[in-house]
């Protein structure tokens, strides 16, 4: 292995130490997250086949680890979009 090979692999398993004691179902989200910028609650829902209170839990837990952000929706002021900062 090439030294510029163990400081990606060591950079990657860093960033996602702050997700590694999370719950199941918040490592699913932020992995989903990491595949796609920014979505919704009810996107997010869609995309891990997990239940709307299960993806909100999840949230909860990953936004505690400020591991993601959120903002609302210019489109749809009741929505809120969220992305990860990892």
């Amino acid at each position: 292995m090439s030294t510029t090979e163990a400081v990606t692999r060591d950079a990657e398993s860093d960033r996602w130490a702050d997700v590694r004691d999370l719950p199941p179902s918040a490592k699913l989200v932020a992995k989903v997250l990491d595949y796609n910028e920014t979505l919704s609650q009810s996107q997010l829902a869609e995309e891990t086949l997990l239940p709307p209170r299960t993806v909100r839990y999840a949230l909860t837990r990953l936004e505690d680890a400020d591991v993601v952000e959120s903002r609302f929706s210019f489109s749809d002021a009741r929505k809120r979009l969220y992305s990860l900062k990892v």
